[in-house]
């Protein structure tokens, strides 16, 4: 059977349509796959390994997770480069980004005599009005240059308790530095002497905060030394300084190396100061306390530029010549020196004469010994109350001749050298002074050294054994705020705190306990303190509130009355709130019926530290409040 013409043409047609249609195929698959390896390439050779391409027909399909919009953008910029951008289908996905990490929160506080100015990143949520208003009322008039900017973020923990900290010592330092952070603050100052820096390094050290890292730098002047003087003594009881002072650390060094060969132990009591004579000073003194050691023991005094040199009793002609001689020869120019070898004192028949003067720890003098005439005796007694106060002085001094020159000058210098003591004695004698006690200034032994060479010269014998007593220190023998509640308590065991009945009025009884208890506050300055008032559970509970809120108060304005600085104390009633024993017995209700004394604590410390307690018996309940404090 033939095949029509017609038939024939179709087949041939359908062949030809099959033929094209599976080149064209071939062709597409042939341009889209190295479209895709193209743009692979191109993508890994940028660095886009995290993208993966897919061929879809004449299309390019990027898929991946792009680190950053932008590399994504890239990423579909760099496939358009490789083949007609329209031909490029996106379905990447970004990699969520890391939430931004609140800021670091810090502030810089500089004051100075021009006024106050602060920079630096603060919370959103902090009060800017009362920050400013304590800061101008910190500046007392002079300008405040405020350069802080805020950020909405939460507040540090801690933050609160850093900057009210800061602001108290930028209260108490007119030329400071104070660097705040959450974690911590930094305080730089200046003040104007030893004694202001002790003062305040003592203030500043009290109520830090929990939780915050506390760095307090004060710095004094170097203070003035006239003059300028250093004592070494070496004897029986060993090597030991009298007063030191050196114009640089290169100085001090040399003198301690210099001591300690000539048997001193201990750290240097040296104090720098402005007023040496010569920049040669540390040699000078260093070559005198080596002519001691060589004496065998002896004084050697350096004020100024004058060297006075006393060896020991019964030192060697031949030693003491080679001594002072070595020293003569190899001390600077501008010193000079004088030398002195004691012959054993003549004593006559009544023995030396000798004036003694004892202070006790309670302020009692008493002045007992010779005196050549009535004059003296009067201005001895007279000089003496000038010190110390006129109901102090008990006199038994008795009126002698033949004392020897210049008496009346060394018994008045022993009178001034007590005057420096808590406690102790002064024994002044012909050929030497005696002092011996306790004090509360750490410096006293170079003060007395000093004033008794002034007053009797450099060649004078002297022994001055007086011991630092912090306690007796005014700044350093502060009580802590412990100290000052376990003083409150030891106070008030045996005498309470009581109330008329029904009242918020404080019984006559009660006014000596609360002296007491101000007195021993006057010496806790910086204290946040809060004063607690309870109750029994008897009576409304309404009425029960109010009455220890009365009490409380009544408490603060007693003790705000005798000038107690109570602007950081506070006084609250908590009613029957936490009873301590059972309201169910007479000796349970008398127990919570009470005045607390408690430190004010951050609220996000986890111990919160409560004073000892005053508790506050009664008598018998009235009808409306039972809880009635006697």
């Amino acid at each position: 059977m033939r095949l029509s013409a017609l038939t024939l043409r179709f087949l041939t047609l359908v062949i030809a349509a099959c033929v094209a249609f599976l080149g064209a195929r071939a062709a597409v698959t042939l341009v889209e796959d190295r479209s895709v390896i193209a743009v692979r390439e191109d993508l890994i050779d940028r660095g886009y390994s995290w993208a993966s391409v897919l061929g879809d027909g004449l299309q390019i399909i990027l898929e991946g997770t792009a680190p950053s919009e932008a590399l994504r953008f890239r990423a579909i910029a760099s496939a358009g480069s490789i083949v007609d951008a329209s031909r490029v289908i996106d379905n990447m996905s970004v990699q969520e980004s890391e939430r931004i990490a609140p800021p670091d929160f810090a502030i810089e506080i500089l004051r100075n005599d021009s006024g106050v100015s602060l920079i630096g990143l603060i919370p959103a949520s902090t009060d800017r009005e009362e920050l400013a208003e304590e800061i101008t009322k910190i500046a007392d008039g002079k300008t405040v240059t405020d350069l802080l900017e805020s950020a909405d973020y939460p507040e540090p923990d801690s933050w609160s308790d850093a900057v009210s900290y800061a602001l108290r010592a930028l209260g108490e330092l007119p030329r400071s530095k104070i660097s705040i952070s959450a974690e911590k603050v930094s305080v730089d100052a200046i003040s104007d002497s030893d004694d202001e820096k002790r003062l305040l390094e003592s203030r500043l050290s009290r109520n830090t905060p929990n939780d915050v890292d506390v760095t307090v730098n004060i710095t004094a002047p170097r203070p003035v030394i006239t003059p300028f003087l250093t004592r070494f003594t070496s004897d029986a009881e060993g090597a030991r300084f009298l007063a030191c002072a050196v114009d640089t650390p290169a100085a001090e060094v040399k003198i301690i190396a210099a001591a300690k060969s000539a048997g001193f132990e201990g750290i240097s009591p040296c104090v720098a100061g402005l007023g040496s004579p010569s920049r040669e000073w540390g040699d000078a003194v260093a070559l005198s306390i080596n002519a001691i050691e060589a004496l065998g023991g002896g004084t050697v005094t350096i004020a100024n530029t004058d060297i006075s040199i006393t060896a020991p009793l019964g030192t060697e002609q031949g030693t003491f010549d080679s001594a002072i001689g070595e020293l003569e020869n190899a001390l600077p120019d501008v010193f000079a020196l004088s030398a002195d070898r004691p012959e054993l004192p003549q004593e006559g028949s009544e023995g030396p004469p000798q004036f003694t003067a004892t202070m006790s720890p309670e302020g009692q003098i008493q002045l007992r010994g010779r005196v050549p005439d009535d004059v003296l005796n009067l201005t001895v007694e007279n000089y003496a109350k000038a010190k110390f106060g006129a109901a102090q002085i008990t006199m038994g001094t008795r009126i002698a001749d033949g004392l020897p020159n210049g008496w009346a000058v060394r018994v008045l210098a022993g009178i001034e050298a007590l005057s420096e003591l808590s406690n102790g004695s002064v024994v002044v004698e012909p050929n030497n002074i005696t002092v011996r006690g306790n004090t509360g200034n750490p410096d006293a032994s170079a003060d007395i050294t000093s004033r008794l060479i002034e007053k009797l010269g450099q060649a004078a014998q002297m022994t001055v054994d007086v011991a630092y007593v912090k306690q007796l220190d005014p700044i350093a023998g502060l009580p802590t705020p412990q100290e000052c509640i376990d003083n409150i308590g030891a106070v008030t065991q045996a005498r309470k705190i009581l109330f008329d009945p029904g009242s918020a009025d404080l019984t006559l009884d009660t006014q000596p306990v609360i002296d007491d208890i101000a007195e021993i506050l006057k010496r806790c300055p910086d204290l946040r303190i809060r004063i607690a008032g309870y109750t029994d559970s008897q009576g409304r509970e309404v009425m029960n509130q109010a009455l220890s809120q009365q009490r409380a108060s009544a408490v603060l304005a007693a003790l705000r009355t005798r000038r107690v600085p109570v602007g950081r104390f506070e006084a609250i009633g908590f009613g029957e709130s936490d009873p301590i024993a059972d309201n169910g017995t007479e000796d349970g209700r008398e127990a919570n019926r009470r005045i607390e004394f408690s430190l004010i604590v951050p609220e996000n410390s986890e111990e919160t530290t409560t004073l000892e307690e005053i508790e506050a018996p009664i008598a018998a309940p009235d009808d409306d409040a039972g809880d009635a404090t006697e």
